[in-house]
């Protein structure tokens, strides 16, 4: 079972961002990246699939000569090698225009399953799996909590308001993961030093056809124009007196000042 996991090298979550002095970019205080969470289930997910069922794992990301550094934590996870999509054309891409890249470099491999988090911290887009999936025309299951893979298929629940929904589906497909589908292993000390010696490698725009008008800036959909902060919340305020007359101004000032009814 050949199994593609995608995942972004994105920075801490616990790094402080605030809106630079042109109101168009953004300042992060701290310099930490890791692998974005939601996509260690998904690593993890594809190591349970290969010890159940043999086969290889295979991390893909898409950045910078940095990003090589998730590739390995990933592969001292247990992931067999790695691919970087690295390029100057591709270092300020849409969801879509991301999605495309990653189409490109998955349909020249055989795989039976493409993994990935439900979401990349950061940008949150919560778009790029499911567009890879449609792209490559295959099935996608997304917000996927509990797996099953059964012959040259598969079973998977995702929750939604209310409930769960039951999905199957044929392979090769994709998945997006979410928390509570498994708990992410650390890595070994044995893993980390074997990941130093795993293949890591690189695609770039050429390797994959493209060109400065099928990627990048001139080819984007969204286009960001700015950003702003969220405004003040304002000053709460202590109602005075028995719960019967603070009731009564509660509503009140419901009525007359939020104006919620």
């Amino acid at each position: 079972m050949k199994i593609y996991v995608l995942i972004k090298h994105v920075r801490d979550t616990e790094t402080r961002v605030k809106i630079g002095p042109d109101g168009g970019s953004l300042e992060f205080l701290g310099d930490n990246w890791v692998i974005s969470p939601y996509d260690e289930f998904a690593v993890e997910e594809g190591l349970k699939l290969k010890e159940k069922f043999g086969g290889e794992v295979v991390a893909l990301t898409m950045g910078g000569e940095d990003s090589t550094k998730s590739l390995r934590q990933a592969m001292a996870m247990g992931a067999d090698s790695a691919v970087l999509i690295s390029d100057p054309l591709f270092g300020d891409l849409d969801a879509l225009s991301t999605a495309k890249v990653i189409a490109k470099a998955l349909s020249s491999e055989q795989f039976d399953l493409v993994l990935a988090g439900k979401q990349g911290v950061g940008g949150d887009s919560q778009a790029v799996g499911s567009m890879v999936a449609a792209i490559l025309g295959i099935p996608v299951a997304a917000v996927v909590t509990s797996l099953e893979i059964e012959n040259n298929s598969a079973k998977a629940k995702r929750e939604i308001e209310g409930g769960l929904e039951l999905l199957s589906f044929p392979l090769p497909a994709l998945v997006t993961c979410q928390k509570g589908l498994n708990e992410p292993r650390y890595p070994s000390l044995k893993g980390i030093m074997a990941a130093k010696k795993k293949e890591v490698k690189t695609l770039t725009a050429k390797d994959l056809g493209f060109d400065e008008n099928s990627a990048g800036p001139k080819a984007n959909k969204v286009v960001s124009r700015g950003y702003a902060a969220p405004p003040p919340r304002p000053q709460g305020r202590v109602i005075e007196g028995e719960p019967a007359a603070q009731a009564k101004e509660l509503v009140k000032l419901l009525h007359e000042e939020a104006k919620v009814f």
